[in-house]
C-alpha cells in the first residue's frame, strides 16, 4: 500500500518548499561521520545520515519488515527526509501476507516551529487492517497510542511534545461491491520532538517497533500487546 503524502498531526506547521541543495527526499551521501557539522545544510545532512543508517541496520535484522525510499513532504519544514516500510506475515514479502505499512519523516527547521521543542521533529504514520471486533474495542485507541509511547520510552527516552491521533475505520461495500467483506482499519498518526544530543536513528527503531506491534509481529518492546494477525481477504491482501 502506498502512503499518501498527508498532512502531519499536531505539532507541525506548513512552510515553503525546501531550498535547493537541502537533500530533501534524498538520502544524504556526503555527511562526514564524526565531523562537526557547519551550517544548516550540514546539520541536516549529518542528522539524516544517522536516520538512514538506522534504517539500513534494521533492514539487516528483520525479514518481516521491508524498507523502501519514499518522498518527503515538502510543505512541513525547510528540510525533510522520509522512509517507508511494509510489514509481512511470516517474513513472506508478497501481497497476500502484507499486514501493515507506514512512513516516518524527519523534519528540520533551523528556526524551530510552534509545538516543537527543538529544531527537529519526527512525523509517523502506521496503518494496519484489524478484525472487526478489535476495531469495536473502546480501548483500541489507548492501546495503539501505548505502542508508540512504549517504543519511544525504550529507544528514544527523553523525547518531548508527543501529539497524534488513533483512528479506526469500518468500510462496507454496496451495490456492485456488495460481495466484498467489510474492511476494518487501524491508523496512527503522531509526531514528537526527538531527545537532544542523541543519534536520530533511535527514533527509527521506535517506529519500527510500533509498526511491528500494529502488524502483530514478534519482538515488540517489553510490555506491549500486539494484535492477532487478521484473516487474508479472498483474492488480495489482508493487512492486520
Amino acid at each position: 500500500m502506498r502512503l499518501a503524502q498527508d498532512k502531519a498531526p499536531g505539532g507541525t506547521s506548513a512552510g515553503g518548499s525546501p531550498p535547493e541543495g537541502t537533500g530533501a527526499d534524498q538520502p544524504p551521501a556526503d555527511a562526514a561521520a564524526g565531523q562537526a557539522p557547519t551550517g544548516t545544510d550540514a546539520v541536516f545532512r549529518l542528522a539524516a545520515a544517522g536516520f538512514q543508517a538506522a534504517r539500513d541496520a534494521l533492514a539487516g535484522h528483520r525479514d518481516d519488515i521491508v524498507f523502501e525510499d519514499t518522498p518527503a513532504p515538502r510543505r512541513l519544514a525547510p528540510y525533510a527526509t522520509a522512509i517507508g516500510a511494509t510489514a509481512y506475515r511470516d517474513g513472506v514479502a508478497d501481497e497476500e501476507n502484507e499486514v501493515a505499512s507506514g512512513r516516518l519523516v524527519l523534519l528540520y527547521d533551523p528556526d524551530g516551529q510552534p509545538g516543537w521543542t527543538g529544531v527537529f521533529r519526527l512525523v509517523a504514520l502506521v496503518r494496519a487492517d484489524i478484525e472487526e471486533e478489535i476495531a469495536a474495542d473502546p480501548l483500541l485507541g489507548a492501546v495503539g497510542w501505548s505502542w508508540l509511547t512504549d517504543a519511544l520510552d525504550l529507544h528514544a527516552a527523553g523525547y518531548t511534545a508527543p501529539s497524534g491521533t488513533v483512528t479506526r475505520v469500518i468500510t462496507e461495500g454496496f451495490g456492485a461491491k456488495d460481495d466484498e467483506p467489510p474492511r476494518t482499519e487501524f491508523e496512527l498518526r503522531a509526531s514528537w520532538s526527538p531527545p537532544e544530543d542523541t543519534d536520530l536513528g533511535v527514533n527509527v527503531a521506535a517506529w519500527c517497533d510500533l509498526l511491528a506491534a500494529a502488524a502483530g509481529l514478534p519482538a515488540q518492546p517489553p510490555g506491549t500487546t500486539a494484535l492477532n494477525p487478521g484473516r487474508p481477504r479472498s483474492g488480495g491482501r489482508r493487512r492486520q
